[in-house]
């Protein structure tokens, strides 16, 4: 396809991204009216909403379109499967330059696409504008299907921590973007394209899990959401989380330990969660940690002692330097 975004205008625009969707059987009305009807059988709506902006979350020399479109949707549905709920549709906001080239949000739609097809759900609607800077905005919602939403103040003194999806992954490949390569390939598409474990999240409400959240900001900083909501202690063992060889070497070339991005590096999405002990967990869960006691000053530590290195996701800290989050 030719020519840019404002050669082709707004309603055209929406015509050409609308044709490339499907359907699934929760989307009772989809794009073209004033709003979608999605069908809620649970008659409780579970919803998030993410923002991302060019040069701050994504950069065009680093990701094509349609790896920030499958990222874009992956973080939003992972939101929906952390709470113990199925993700079923999603609507797009997109603010795009009148010289962006049409291919670009095509291809990103794509990517969204694809990526609710992975989770279940569907793309529902939304709404495009001019401005300046490429800023992609997502609302997902999900169906809690007669479960109780698992939340992050539910973890109790006793109960082990354990985990699925990868960990460190992402900030492994953006280390090695930043500094001009492109290999391992498996880390950098770690980066481009997340890969959420979403079937974890229902499955693991279903198993009983009493807290649960994705890894998007940092293992450290997202389990101190939830000792900060659950008013408890969260230790973790170094030695319990999976470190692969190829981010051993990723580490030693560029002067990091890897555990800092296992433990702080934020965008894998996997699913991390507080069991009861006697709670029988299927293999691809990874116990690495437990919850200790009450406390008046909640914190998460690894292998006993506070961990006072740097790192872990936050929009109002310091700039990354090249522009794009970890």
């Amino acid at each position: 396809m030719k020519g840019t975004v404002g050669e082709l205008g707004e309603f055209g625009l929406i015509r050409e991204l609308t044709s490339r969707l499907t359907t699934t059987p929760a989307v009772r009305l989809g794009p073209g009216d004033d709003a979608a009807v999605v069908s809620a059988p649970d008659r409780r709506v579970v919803a998030s909403t993410d923002i991302l902006l060019e040069g701050r979350h994504f950069r065009r020399d680093w990701s094509t379109a349609y790896d920030v479109g499958r990222k874009a949707a992956a973080q939003n549905l992972a939101d929906i499967a952390a709470m113990g709920a199925v993700p079923t549709a999603l609507l797009l906001g997109l603010v795009v330059p009148a010289e962006l080239p049409v291919t670009w949000p095509t291809e990103l739609m794509d990517g969204i696409r694809d990526e609710c097809q992975v989770a279940g759900a569907a793309v529902v609607g939304g709404d495009v504008v001019r401005g300046d800077t490429i800023t992609v905005s997502i609302t997902a919602l999900g169906d809690l299907r007669n479960h109780e939403p698992v939340l992050r103040s539910g973890a109790q003194p006793g109960d082990v921590v354990a985990v699925t999806g990868w960990l460190g992954w992402s900030a492994a490949g953006f280390a090695v973007l930043s500094r001009g390569f492109r290999s391992p390939r498996a880390f950098v598409e770690a980066h481009r394209r997340p890969e959420p474990p979403y079937h974890a999240g229902p499955a693991a409400a279903g198993l009983g899990a009493t807290a649960m959240t994705d890894v998007s900001d940092g293992l450290i900083a997202d389990l101190g959401h939830i000792a900060e909501a659950s008013k408890v202690r969260i230790d973790l063992r170094s030695g319990a989380v999976d470190i692969p060889t190829q981010m051993h070497d990723i580490g030693q070339a560029v002067g990091v330990d890897p555990l800092q991005w296992v433990l702080t590096g934020g965008e894998d999405h996997a699913i991390v969660a507080t069991f009861p002990p006697d709670v029988k967990l299927p293999a691809r869960w990874k116990v690495i940690g437990s919850v200790q006691h009450r406390s008046a000053l909640p914190q998460v530590t690894v292998d006993g002692a506070p961990w006072t290195s740097t790192g872990g996701w936050d929009h109002f800290g310091a700039d990354p330097a090249d522009g794009e989050t970890a």
